[in-house]
């Protein structure tokens, strides 16, 4: 926690020329005796590319700081030119507000500042060598940067930490690279025993469907009745070879041909009505393995 805390900052002479000292009000608050003062810094930034050119227009120190809220005026010069590029005067800079405790920098506000002539003409059309005294800078009050850092006060308790607390537990605790290892090989087995277990409920369920499909199925044909359909064809083939003298016998033999085709026939419809009986008993079989 910070001991000190800015509060606010407002410039003063704004906009103004731009060989005029720069004024700000600045107020902040302190939360406890410091043994140190408050140093305040104003930098210039004079160039967008090289921070050679960067100068600290004034530092002022503030002490002793009672405790609670303060206020004070801070000055500083205007710019040195010799140390800003020609063709860097005009045009938008940066001024820092910094304040330091012990050389150690706990708050920074930064402030945008255009640079321009005081008339349209001479902006449309500026001379070759600036003219200093048509210059005018404004300051971007409304849109400060503020950044804060902590930093050491007085007492130690107030350091900020520079390296990680230390944790003695950490060392007894389980490698994570071993436990997740572990649990890997878990996931992996639970995966490869569920994948047994589902191919054992389906072979079960196709066994179930075959044994349903068995017990639905229709009766087989009579065996008797297939034995009788061959011995009336073996009768005919006797009778067909047998002599052809007397009438009666071939009357006979026709009423034979017939009795035993009507056997015949209805051993096939016997057949045929076994089959259909198989194939309407498979066929919800079929219906349910789909």
């Amino acid at each position: 926690m910070s001991v000190v805390s800015l509060l606010g900052v407002k410039v003063l002479n704004n906009p103004a020329p731009f060989d005029a000292k720069y004024q700000f009000e600045i107020t902040f608050e302190c939360l406890e005796p410091l043994q140190k003062d408050l140093e305040w810094k104003l930098t210039y930034v004079g160039s967008a590319t090289s921070s050679e050119h960067d100068q600290e227009l004034d530092s002022l120190l503030v002490g002793p700081i009672p405790v609670g809220v303060n206020k004070f005026i801070f000055e500083a010069d205007s710019p040195n030119l010799k140390r800003i590029p020609t063709s860097e005067i005009l045009g938008v800079t940066v001024i820092l507000l910094s304040c330091s405790y012990d050389d150690r920098e706990f708050v920074r506000v930064g402030y945008y500042v255009n640079n321009e002539y005081d008339t349209e003409e001479m902006n449309d059309d500026p001379p070759a060598k600036p003219v200093i005294e048509k210059v005018r800078r404004h300051v971007l009050a409304e849109k400060p940067r503020v950044t804060r850092f902590a930093i050491k006060w007085d007492s130690e308790d107030s350091a900020p930490a520079e390296f990680p607390p230390e944790q003695p537990e950490a060392d007894v605790v389980e490698d994570d690279g071993t436990a997740y290892g572990a649990e890997e090989e878990e996931l992996e087995a639970a995966e490869a025993g569920a994948i047994e277990g589902a191919d054992a409920v389906q072979e079960d369920a196709e066994d179930e469907e075959m044994a349903g499909a068995e017990d639905t199925a229709g009766p087989s044909a009579p065996k008797a009745e297939d034995e009788e359909s061959d011995a009336g064809s073996e009768d005919l083939e006797a009778e067909s070879s047998g002599s052809e003298e007397e009438d009666i016998e071939e009357e006979e033999g026709e009423g034979d041909e017939d009795m035993e085709m009507g056997e015949d026939g209805e051993g096939a419809a016997h057949t045929e009505a076994g089959k259909g009986e198989k194939l309407q008993g498979q066929h919800p079989g079929e219906v349910m393995v789909h």
